[in-house]
């Protein structure tokens, strides 16, 4: 789920009876029909279903016809609904922990005889970020890249992974924001490290070659910073 629909599911459920019937539908370990959910909060059925088709559209529910207790009835079933599996989190500036929790668990699964834990997970970030990188490369197909449309096609992609890139020149991309923050503060030269793997496998993967990922800490930003390779 983006920033953007977790922000308009916590907003949906700002509503105390939205609020009151979702946690109930996930409490509740089977389908609810609207009957039920309206009896649950004292409200009209007809109320109950305007509310339960606005947790169906913030993506919290998903809803379906089935017979109820496995007994069929003369004409359709009822509607019924249950929780989808969304994991809402809103974060502002975002924080991206789960990239950063697959790199360090399919570095520990992976591991080679011949690398330390650290080695390791350099590689899988380096590896992580390429893929990633590969998969733009392949859905925009730029064919050369200038170092201008690079660092524009870098600065798209950084922003959906909430490193708020900002383009400081035609030449250079800062990023404002470290995901992996307050986690980089514990210990900056591990994060700090994966980071600038990270952002060097993206680049790697775009086939950018005339930009490259640099090590310039600032105090509340990333530590990498993205620019030409001539300056």
């Amino acid at each position: 789920m983006t920033t953007e629909s977790a922000i308009g599911a916590v907003a949906v459920l700002d509503d105390e009876l939205r609020r009151r019937m979702y946690w109930f539908i996930r409490r509740a370990h089977h389908p609810v029909t609207r009957d039920e959910a309206a009896a649950e909060v004292g409200i009209s059925r007809k109320l109950a279903a305007f509310h339960l088709d606005k947790l169906v559209d913030a993506g919290l529910l998903r809803a379906h016809y089935e017979a109820v207790g496995g007994v069929r009835r003369v004409g359709r079933a009822p509607k019924v609904y249950e929780p989808t599996d969304v994991d809402v989190r809103v974060s502002i500036p975002e924080r991206r922990y789960e990239v950063l929790a697959e790199i360090l668990m399919d570095a520990v699964l992976g591991e080679g005889a011949d690398e330390t834990a650290r080695d390791a997970a350099m590689r899988v970030a380096g590896r992580r970020g390429a893929d990633i990188g590969r998969a733009e490369r392949d859905r925009v197909k730029p064919g050369r890249l200038s170092t201008e449309r690079a660092l524009t096609l870098v600065h798209s992609l950084l922003g959906e992974y909430g490193f708020e890139p900002s383009r400081e020149s035609p030449s250079c991309v800062r990023l404002r924001n470290c995901p992996f923050h307050p986690l980089a503060q514990t210990a900056p030269e591990l994060v700090c490290g994966l980071n600038h793997a990270f952002l060097s496998g993206v680049l790697t993967g775009l086939e950018a070659a005339s930009v490259r990922a640099a090590l310039v800490p600032r105090a509340g930003e990333c530590c990498v910073e993205l620019h030409s390779t001539t300056d």
